[in-house]
């Protein structure tokens, strides 16, 4: 793998996946983006800078996996959008960690407020 620390424990293929990989996942899963919208998405995200040597080769591996599919934008950009399967990695992984937190009521009524947050 392309990251030290892999999440474990979980089902499916997002238990193979560093937690870097399944960030990509969820950034794709809005919306498909080239490389460098990916990259300033994750910077936001860790508020630190991603470089292209950490990016692009897990990107590669994603799309290996068949968990992303790359296009070609223009002759200079590619673009990254989730598949099928990269979608069911994402839901797969929100399962595994809804049945963890979700242990009574109360977490369930927090899980539905961000939900209805973001609809």
């Amino acid at each position: 793998m392309s990251e030290a620390q892999a999440v474990t424990d979980n089902p499916g293929t997002a238990r193979e996946l560093t937690a870097f990989q399944q960030n990509i996942l969820t950034i794709l899963a809005e919306e498909p983006r080239y490389g460098l919208a990916i990259k300033r998405e994750l910077e936001t995200y860790y508020d630190s800078e991603v470089n292209h040597g950490r990016l692009y080769p897990n990107l590669d591996e994603l799309v290996e996996l068949g968990l992303v599919e790359k296009s070609e934008l223009d002759k200079r950009t590619n673009e990254y959008g989730l598949t099928d399967e990269g979608y069911e990695t994402v839901l797969d992984q929100l399962n595994w960690e809804f049945a963890k937190l979700v242990t009574d009521e109360s977490r369930a009524e927090d899980l539905e407020e961000l939900i209805d947050a973001v609809r």
